[in-house]
């Protein structure tokens, strides 16, 4: 399988966000694929260390360079990490969040959100995705949420950004794949990460662990434009979208989130 993946997407990958969490675990399985590696993220310390392990463990090349995913320049720096590199398969990971009542967050806070997770990763697929096109092969997997599906109070201005990567992602399955790229959206639920434990919810919801989310997310490219992993959280999924009106969703929605970060 290590074999069949590599010859589909070549021998690099770039991960955007990989420090830690969802973004490390896709460095190691596709490091366990055997790709070599390009690691992006603001936090030169945890790359580094991680790419100590992933060199010793897997015996591939792994580049690190700390970059900030939501600065103006984003794409010259992303050229310069890639130089003389075919990049064949690319995973936009990092996402910027705030939880709390919108009028209470700053502008300048809102914008963050918008230009690490939808800036971000338009512009790697727009550079990226014109490369794989001319090559006719490649991938690109778009880290979304299951907040996407409908809007989602407390997080407003996150899900609306991950409703755009979900969009995003599924429209360039279609236009990308005639030119052999495959694309996917992975509607991750909630994770066991260091940012969503952080963020210190109070209630119960199913958690799933990094490493079933990126398998899930992995095995999928290629095969459909979106997916969402875990059998709860599709169930969950199934709930939200098809048996509930969308106001009703909506309204699920905020009480759920209350309810994990009352204080």
């Amino acid at each position: 399988m290590s074999a069949d993946f590599a010859a589909r997407y070549g021998k690099v990958a770039l991960i955007a966000g990989a420090s830690s969490g969802l973004g490390a675990e896709f460095a190691r399985q596709l490091a366990a694929r055997g790709l070599d590696l390009v690691l992006l993220a603001r936090r030169a310390e945890l790359l580094d260390s991680l790419a100590v392990e992933l060199r010793e463990a897997h015996k591939v090349d792994v580049r690190t360079f700390a970059v900030d995913l939501g600065a103006p320049d984003l794409l010259d720096r992303v050229r310069a990490a890639t130089a003389g590199l075919e990049v064949g398969l690319v995973v936009y990971n990092a996402a910027h969040s705030l939880i709390g009542p919108f009028l209470e967050q700053s502008l300048a806070d809102k914008l963050r959100i918008i230009d690490v997770n939808c800036r971000g990763p338009l512009t790697l697929a727009d550079e990226f995705g014109r490369i794989m096109a001319a090559r006719g092969k490649g991938g690109l997997l778009l880290m979304a949420s299951m907040a996407a599906a409908q809007g989602s109070p407390l997080v407003a201005t996150y899900a609306a950004s991950k409703a755009f990567d979900l969009v995003l992602a599924e429209g360039l399955w279609e236009e990308l794949g005639k030119h052999g790229v495959d694309v996917l959206a992975c509607r991750a639920g909630a994770t066991r990460t260091p940012n969503y434990e952080a963020s210190r919810p109070s209630g119960r919801v199913p958690i799933m662990e990094p490493a079933a989310v990126v398998r899930r997310a992995l095995d999928s490219l290629g095969k459909r434009p979106s997916v969402v992993p875990g059998f709860v959280n599709r169930l969950g999924d199934l709930f939200m979208t098809r048996l509930l009106s969308r106001r009703a969703a909506i309204v699920f929605m905020g009480k759920t989130t209350r309810r994990l970060y009352s204080r």
